[in-house]
């Protein structure tokens, strides 16, 4: 949803170079590279794995800024530390990485939406001026 909302842009080609959609952590690893360990320690939907999909994501597409985001959108996959609407998002680039943890609604379409308004803020927010 995230990369429609970006691409939705007229020009967005200019600077939108692609997205990786790795979800379960088989593809999280292999394609994209979080190593096991950290899955295992921390979980897909952890600050660590979100800052090392961020900072992989960046290297893999040579870009100046990678984002990424992991969570639990619903209605499934709770646990009683991550509760559904559970949503790390992280912004990275030369400079910085930057996380937020989101504790969004029940409603998956709505986190889905909610998630990705909240990534396109923390790039706007994240950027150098």
């Amino acid at each position: 949803y995230l990369s429609h909302l970006i691409t939705s842009v007229p020009g967005s080609s200019e600077y939108f170079l692609g997205t990786m959609i790795p979800y379960a952590y088989e593809i999280k690893m292999r394609q994209l590279g979080v190593k096991p360990e950290t899955l295992e320690k921390y979980g897909a939907v952890s600050e660590p794995t979100i800052i090392e999909m961020a900072n992989i994501v960046r290297a893999k597409f040579s870009t100046n800024i990678g984002v990424a985001t992991s969570g639990i959108a619903g209605p499934g996959g709770a646990t009683p530390d991550k509760p559904v609407g559970t949503v790390w998002i992280a912004y990275s680039d030369k400079h910085q990485t930057v996380t937020k943890k989101l504790q969004l609604t029940k409603d998956r379409m709505l986190n889905i939406k909610l998630a990705s308004a909240a990534v396109l803020n923390l790039i706007r927010q994240s950027l150098p001026q």
